[in-house]
């Protein structure tokens, strides 16, 4: 026989020999489970999981019927019932707009409406967008199922003319798919920068 045909053969053999020694040295040095060892959750934790129910880090994403794409994160969310809204924990929300504009929100916590088609944002609540607009204010009520919405409160914030403050904000669109405006109202000052623009 000639060198190739020996070499082969023998290969043939050793390299599964090789690779069930391998394999068998995973699980002959692998560490041990302890059955004892608790898991990662306090009691309180536990309690709360178990006493309520709730859906950890949940994810939507959807289209409004005029073209706009929102997606939403939070760290919590309880249901609702027939008299109570939906409670969520950390909401963050990014919205894109038809004319490709986006709008970043975050909040502590929201409650969600659905009847009401209205969600109220609560707790530092931020709403930045891509046209140079950053406001801040302590509850921002918006619609579901449009972009739309209003604070109760005062807000502050900048833009491409400055700084400036107000009683209270309005937000939507005039038109179906058209641009959202955003409007001030009840005492709004404005420190104008010449340097922004």
């Amino acid at each position: 026989m000639d060198f190739y045909s020996r070499m082969v053969r023998l290969l043939k053999v050793l390299l599964p020999l090789a690779a069930l020694a391998l394999l068998s040295t995973v699980f002959l040095l692998s560490r041990g489970i302890d059955p004892t060892a608790t898991i990662p959750f306090s009691d309180q934790d536990v309690s709360d999981r178990i006493g309520s129910q709730q859906v950890t880090r949940p994810f939507f994403s959807g289209t409004t019927s005029s073209g706009e794409d929102i997606v939403v994160n939070a760290s919590l969310v309880r249901p609702g019932g027939p008299d109570k809204p939906a409670e969520a924990e950390n909401i963050s929300a990014r919205i894109i707009m038809a004319d490709g504009t986006r709008i970043a929100l975050r909040a502590n916590t929201a409650s969600v409406a659905l009847d009401a088609d209205m969600a109220t944002l609560s707790g530092d609540v931020s709403m930045a967008s891509t046209s140079g607009f950053t406001v801040v204010t302590e509850t921002l009520n918006t619609a579901l199922r449009r972009v739309a919405g209003n604070t109760p409160g005062t807000v502050r914030g900048t833009g491409p003319l400055g700084e400036f403050t107000a009683g209270r904000m309005e937000f939507a669109a005039k038109t179906d798919g058209g641009p959202v405006h955003m409007v001030f109202k009840d005492g709004v000052k404005l420190i104008y920068d010449p340097k922004n623009r």
